[in-house]
């Protein structure tokens, strides 16, 4: 019947119409598979290049030469950085020197540095100035010296009213500690001339004889001594025990954007910090060929000091909160800031951790 027409299909015909059907099943299937493919590595590696276009290649890290930051120091001549950082994209290490904190945290405020080796007390000037910034890590505690001429004589605070003393500028560590010091000792800081300067300035004015004292950090107050210049009449552990001097700041952006690089920073730290702790002679050695200072005094340095290489932010975090409660009384910041608003000790206790 019309309606029902039917035409036969020889074997032959249907093994083609099968092999046909076949090929194009394959082929679809492999479009379709090679589409995914496509798609998949495109989409990861999309990911992972908005991941490394996210980073840094070159870390920029301030410091001060100052034995209180030999950590900084060691670990950037035994190429620890470098090697430690490479698999997270860091390709080279900037490092940029300044002669004390207030001028660090400016070039951090500009957005130069990354992360900086600094005073606490400078950090909470820039962090009330607005500098997205947190402390992560302590760096050493005490460590600053008051020498005064040999021809002047020393019986007291009170007996440092009427002299000249140089010092860091303020907003410093040692600005912060040794003014809290002399108001704590009814000590009338007005008469008192206190001259901001750098350490090789200082030690150069109190040696020339036109400064009566100074107040600095280690080797500058040994190389003073073996000069026979300048005489310690107070440790800075004894103005204040156990005060927090220079700590790891880290920018916020880093912080945010990058936290396995922060965290693999603090490692780096805390290694050299043991590290130095354990091999003092070494770390001597080391940070007199990079600053070009006699070793004779750096050695002397750190036999004498009062301070100490730590690396645990929560050491610093009390005296740090006082430093900002001075900074406001003498009103170098117009508020209070808080442990929150200073620290994030999270980072570093992620970096001790178990693997």
């Amino acid at each position: 019947m019309a309606g029902n027409c039917f035409i036969p299909i020889s074997p032959e015909l249907n093994q083609v119409i099968a092999l046909r059907r076949f090929v194009f099943m394959a082929i679809l299937a492999a479009v379709v598979v090679l589409s995914l493919g496509c798609i998949s590595p495109t989409d990861e590696g999309g990911k992972a290049a908005e991941k490394k276009s996210a980073g840094i290649t070159t870390l920029r890290i301030g410091y001060q030469p100052s034995t209180h930051q030999i950590a900084e120091i060691v670990a950037a001549e035994k190429g620890w950085w470098k090697e430690d950082l490479q698999p997270f994209g860091v390709s080279s290490i900037e490092e940029k020197e300044f002669q004390s904190g207030p001028p660090e945290m400016q070039a951090m405020l500009a957005g130069a540095i990354d992360i900086a080796y600094v005073g606490t007390a400078p950090t909470i000037t820039a962090i009330a100035e607005g500098l997205d910034a947190k402390i992560v890590a302590s760096v050493n505690i005490n460590g600053s010296d008051l020498l005064l001429r040999p021809d002047k004589e020393y019986s007291g605070p009170k007996s440092l009213e009427g002299m000249s003393i140089a010092t860091f500028p303020a907003g410093s560590i040692q600005d912060i500690v040794i003014k809290k010091w002399l108001e704590d000792n009814g000590v009338d800081i007005s008469k008192i001339t206190f001259h901001g300067m750098g350490p090789g300035e200082a030690v150069t004015a109190i040696e020339a004889g036109k400064v009566d004292g100074v107040f600095l950090p280690h080797p500058s107050p040994s190389k003073i001594e073996l000069d026979n210049k300048g005489i310690t009449v107070v440790q800075s552990g004894e103005m204040w025990p156990h005060h927090a001097c220079c700590s790891l700041l880290v920018s916020g952006k880093l912080l945010r954007e990058q936290p396995d690089l922060v965290d693999q920073i603090i490692k780096t730290h805390i290694r050299t910090t043991e590290y130095v702790n354990a091999n003092p002679d070494e770390a001597a050695e080391i940070y007199a060929k990079r600053t070009k200072q006699d070793l004779a005094v750096v050695k002397a340095s750190i036999e004498r000091w009062d301070g100490e290489w730590v690396s645990n932010p929560e050491i610093q975090i009390s005296s740090t909160v006082e430093y900002a409660r001075v900074d406001k009384q003498l009103g170098y910041i117009n508020k209070s800031l808080s442990e929150d608003d200073l620290f994030d000790s999270s980072f570093y206790h992620q970096a001790l951790a178990p693997a």
